[in-house]
């Protein structure tokens, strides 16, 4: 059952026991039901370590598929989909308290203390399951907490000590290749950023394609524009977005070009934000050819972690170019669709224009 948050007609979300368990993060209540967050598009357990969202824009779902049958993607922190193993266990505790102390530097040896493992076999499972090591987890959730400032409104300085950085030289060279923009731009809600868009449709709904000067920064799909274009704005509230049909209509044929024409691939130019290791994934999504399938696995091994097939998959989820990047293309080990952040009836189609059905 799915329960929408914020409707004057629904129970106020501040009187469901299951929003008080979200705002306490309550481990005792995962596996109950999960979180969902419309501005984000991304769903948790009660228990999630990331910021709080606002109540009017959180969905409550029975389970993990029926969160992603209503087009959500796993979060990347809590991974509210990994199984309760011995090592699933190890790693969240790991994560856990990273989390508690990411404004601090924590060493290797610190944490495999404090999770009661040894330093090499942390360091091996963390990986495995992660995709990243965990001195990398604790970068990226260093740059999340300075970005959580930034949009509270804290200038660049105190932002990036408050969130545990040594210097600015190495805030800054994060942030700008993560962030896609300069911490200042960020904080400011993109101000500054020009983002031309255009809409049209395609045979699996309706098509939003944004860009920056460098290159197409998101396509999503859904059923009407109004709602696209409020994501977008919602992702950078204060950046210049502009309808922009005539410049972008290249770039919107070339995309288009891959749900209706045998053969054809795109050669645009991309402007994604993301982790190394997103990045890294996608740019191996665009590599598999036309109408042909990958298993998370095979992906995993085709970037040199064969064992990181789990965070392979939270890297498609969190793909903010549709279609570009091909994340549609990667299923599972037994040939099942696997999630997508736009729906699976969604991602079977494409697969099935691919091959021409």
């Amino acid at each position: 059952m799915v329960m929408t948050i914020g409707n004057p007609e629904t129970l106020n979300i501040v009187d469901d026991e299951r929003w008080q368990a979200v705002q306490e993060r309550d481990r005792q209540r995962d596996g109950d039901f999960v979180f969902a967050v419309s501005s984000t598009g991304i769903y948790c357990r009660p228990s999630c370590p990331a910021r709080r969202p606002r109540p009017e824009n959180v969905r409550f779902f029975g389970d993990s598929a029926g969160a992603e049958r209503a087009g959500f993607r796993p979060c990347r922190r809590c991974r509210p989909r990994a199984e309760a193993t011995p090592r699933a266990e190890l790693v969240a505790r790991a994560v856990a308290w990273l989390d508690e102390h990411v404004d601090e530097r924590v060493t290797l040896s610190d944490l495999a203390r404090h999770v009661g493992a040894s330093a090499g076999h942390l360091q091996r499972t963390f990986t495995r399951e992660m995709g990243v090591s965990p001195r990398d987890y604790a970068a990226a959730s260093r740059l999340e907490l300075a970005k959580s400032r930034l949009r509270d409104g804290a200038n660049v300085t105190s932002a990036l000590y408050a969130a545990g950085y040594g210097s600015s030289s190495r805030f800054y060279a994060q942030a700008r290749s993560e962030l896609g923009m300069s911490p200042s731009t960020y904080r400011r809600g993109g101000e500054g950023l020009t983002i031309g868009f255009t809409t049209a449709d395609s045979p699996v709904g309706r098509l939003l394609i944004a860009s920056t000067k460098r290159g197409i920064c998101a396509v999503t799909i859904g059923d009407d524009d109004a709602a696209l274009v409020a994501a977008l704005e919602a992702e950078y509230p204060r950046a210049t977005i502009e309808r922009d049909d005539e410049g972008l209509q290249s770039t919107c044929a070339a995309v288009l070009g891959e749900t209706s024409h045998p053969g054809s691939r795109t050669s645009v130019a991309i402007d994604v934000p993301g982790t190394p290791f997103q990045r890294e994934v996608w740019q191996a999504l665009r590599g598999i050819p036309r109408g042909e399938r990958r298993s998370y696995a095979q992906v995993a091994a085709s970037i040199g972690r064969p064992s990181a097939a789990r965070a392979v998959a939270s890297a498609c989820a969190a793909n903010p170019a549709a279609i570009v990047i091909p994340c549609h293309r990667v299923v599972r080990g037994d040939g099942a669709m696997g999630g997508y952040r736009w729906g699976e009836k969604r991602k079977q189609a494409l697969l099935e224009l691919e091959r021409g059905t």
